[in-house]
């Protein structure tokens, strides 16, 4: 009797497992967003991570870490990714075939300044959780973010496979009172914009702006793209929207050659 209902009782366990194994649907079958936390110095930073979908895993993934605007800036771990990058990602789920790590700049900090060890400690946990390519990591960042693209560039230049600021800048010189958004690594240049392009030179860049942008000129890209191209930049790009204003992080992320371009770099080739 009693081996009777042991038999009994291995066969509903494996009618269970069966019917469990045909019914789940395959794992991650379009990329989504994965909330995370990291611990730095005895702090905990909320950050989001998107992971393709699971036929782009099949290998180690490119991966993309994005800076948040100063209007992103928070501890919800989320508002960074309702602007700029993220909102791209939400509408092209299921053909974005790297990983995408979203680091929240807390309120009233600056990725130029202390904000950029949070960025690179959610990058290194990222890289770590989900088994990204560290020859394939490309920096980008929209407005404060743009200027970190620089900043957190220059502090790490062999790290990056290719950089792509938006709307961002070297120096804060057009009046306004934001002085602490300047990018500290050549903040003491004769020219700072030179003293970047030359330490930056071998980085592939694509810099992009809006060309009636009335919140950081597009004279500040356009001064980083001649500097690059004096110090002989192995490829530097600028592409500038005529008609845009602040907002040309829509128009930089849907450009389809930019992804292509991006893809295609590997650090140190």
């Amino acid at each position: 009797m009693a081996m009777r209902l042991l038999a009994t009782a291995c066969l509903g366990l494996l009618l269970i497992l069966m019917t469990a194994c045909t019914t789940t649907p395959p794992m991650n079958p379009t990329g989504e967003f994965v909330s995370r936390e990291v611990v730095l110095e005895g702090k905990s930073y909320r950050y989001q991570v998107f992971v393709p979908a699971a036929r782009f895993r099949r290998g180690k993934p490119p991966v993309v870490l994005f800076l948040n605007g100063s209007g992103e800036r928070g501890r919800d771990g989320v508002k960074q990714t309702m602007a700029g990058l993220g909102p791209y990602l939400r509408q092209h789920a299921d053909t974005f075939p790297g990983l995408v790590v979203f680091p929240q700049a807390p309120e009233d900090t600056e990725w130029t300044q202390t904000a950029g060890p949070i960025a690179f400690a959610t990058l290194d946990a990222a890289l770590r959780e989900f088994d990204g390519d560290p020859d394939r990591v490309s920096l980008t960042g929209m407005s404060m973010g743009g200027y970190g693209t620089w900043e957190l560039a220059l502090q790490q230049p062999t790290r990056f496979a290719a950089l792509v600021p938006v709307c961002g800048g070297i120096t804060v010189d057009w009046g306004r009172d934001r002085s602490s958004m300047n990018v500290h690594s050549v903040a003491g240049a004769a020219d700072p914009f030179a003293a970047a392009a030359q330490r930056l030179k071998d980085v592939p860049v694509w810099i992009f702006h809006g060309g009636k942008d009335d919140v950081v000129p597009p004279s500040q890209s356009r001064r980083m793209d001649a500097a690059l191209k004096a110090a002989g930049a192995r490829d530097a790009r600028y592409t500038e929207f005529p008609d845009a204003n602040h907002n040309s992080w829509d128009a930089a992320y849907a450009y389809a050659p930019m992804w292509d371009w991006l893809f295609a770099q590997r650090r140190g080739r």
